[in-house]
């Protein structure tokens, strides 16, 4: 096996895991930054069409569960055929994975540019906001492929243990928007205005230039990964291997966002400054896991790589190693919102009634945010082992047959309000997080006696 070289499967678990983490944390805040450059520059065009915006992003986060699964899959195998020292069969997977995203993407686009004003006016119920959301919606499915493809090739990079690329990446596609949201959305230096189109199609440029660059380079070669022109070639053997690991990470985010369509629809029940709280709440909450994705990547490739090496105690104590990091994150974060809960909300609303419901957010839910770690960095590192139908049964528990039925019973019928709703959020982190821990423990036992990863076995055979 040639993995001598390999400080993922060799040498200080603390280092490895940091030196994945770190540039997939910069990564997660350039992805927010994006959407909110966007927000500031449309926000110049008014409030009907910052809600037009704020329709469209909403139907395009229903897109994602798609290219994430995809992803899913494509780290499992790559990290796992790195592990082994197969970097023949890596670049295979590569060349696979981008074909998918660039199938995907292209029937995505097409289906997504036929019914974008129906899309809309089914969410926002107003012809007028309706038609400035389709005009957003069109211009970026049009070049919805490329966010498929670079999607995938940073997924491609990132199982080869590679994430600083897929930053630099993003980092780019974030100058470039900055600089043509402003010119395309008002019209300067002598091109026609073209306001909220104007947004969607510096995002489209942007994610040309850099899933474009993210392909060259795999192209010419990223260290054990090459993508030449036979691997583009749809290998279906492969692409269903891709898809197998892929889909139930796939059922598993597309059911996390429908339960908070349902969910914000029970919180909607008490009036607008409960959903105002619970948006605030939500949005912090959001932003603190943003350590714990970055430290479950980072976990899914150590997985993936150790297990390939047949190394299955690293792959392990990896994956405990970056949970225990985000565990102390997750116990400073709680107490700075427990001690400044009235604070961070007033920072985006005054009222003092979305102050207090926001606050008893911050208080209820934060003390189990140590449970969310478990379930997030858990769950990504078994998604490196390609053990992807497990956690998307167990997420499903806990929120469709705990969160949700929890609280629409608290808040309805025992008479507690948005506080129901905030208990049954609290309740079901804790739910899964104890779900995927024991699932881990439990596979982790049948770990212990492999030589090598039973899902590359399969793709081999």
């Amino acid at each position: 096996m040639d993995i001598g070289n390999n400080h993922l499967t060799s040498g200080s678990l603390i280092k490895g895991v940091f030196s994945l983490a770190a540039p997939m944390f910069v990564s997660a805040i350039l992805q927010n930054v994006q959407s909110l450059i966007d927000l500031f520059w449309v926000g110049r065009l008014g409030s009907q069409a910052v809600a037009a915006l704020g329709i469209a992003v909403t139907i395009l986060m229903l897109l994602f569960p798609v290219a994430m699964g995809i992803s899913a899959g494509t780290v499992a195998l790559v990290s796992q055929f790195i592990g082994a020292g197969k970097r023949e069969e890596a670049s295979c997977v590569a060349g696979q994975s981008l074909v998918l995203g660039l199938i995907m993407g292209l029937l995505v686009g097409l289906v997504g540019w036929l019914f974008a004003d129906s899309l809309c006016l089914a969410l926002s119920g107003n012809p007028a906001m309706a038609k400035l959301g389709g005009d957003y919606l069109r211009v970026y499915f049009v070049g919805s492929f490329t966010i498929f493809v670079l999607i995938m090739g940073n997924s491609v990079l990132q199982g080869a243990g590679n994430t600083v690329i897929p930053m630099m990446a993003l980092l780019i596609a974030n100058i470039l928007n900055i600089i043509l949201d402003p010119i395309l959305i008002f019209g300067l230096l002598g091109l026609p205005r073209l306001e909220v189109r104007g947004a969607a199609l510096a995002t489209v440029i942007s994610n040309v230039v850099a899933s474009g660059l993210v392909v060259i380079l795999l192209s010419r070669g990223v260290g054990p990964i090459k993508v030449g022109i036979s691997q583009w070639r749809l290998r279906y053997g492969m692409a269903f291997d891709i898809l197998r690991i892929g889909i139930p990470a796939s059922g598993q985010l597309f059911a996390r966002t429908l339960m908070q369509i349902v969910l914000i629809k029970i919180v909607a029940f008490f009036g607008t400054a409960a959903i105002a709280a619970y948006s605030i709440g939500l949005r912090i909450h959001q932003i603190s896991l943003l350590p714990a994705f970055a430290l479950g990547n980072s976990a899914a490739t150590m997985m993936g790589q150790n297990l390939g090496a047949g190394r299955p105690a690293r792959a392990r104590k990896a994956a405990w190693v970056a949970t225990m990091i985000d565990a102390v994150i997750m116990l400073v974060l709680t107490v700075i919102f427990v001690m400044f809960a009235p604070a961070l909300i007033k920072l985006f609303d005054k009222n003092p009634d979305v102050v207090r419901m926001g606050s008893h957010y911050l208080l209820t839910v934060s003390p189990f945010y140590i449970f969310t770690a478990l379930a997030i960095v858990l769950g990504r590192a078994l998604s490196g082992a390609g053990r992807t139908m497990a956690t998307m049964i167990l997420t499903i528990i806990s929120l469709w047959g705990v969160q949700v039925p929890v609280a629409f019973i608290l808040s309805r019928f025992c008479d507690m309000g948005p506080q129901g709703v905030w208990w049954a959020i609290a309740i079901a982190n804790a739910v899964h997080g104890l779900l995927i821990t024991w699932w881990f423990v439990k596979v982790r036992n049948s770990l212990s006696a492999m030589t090598g990863s039973p899902v590359m076995a399969e793709v081999e055979a």
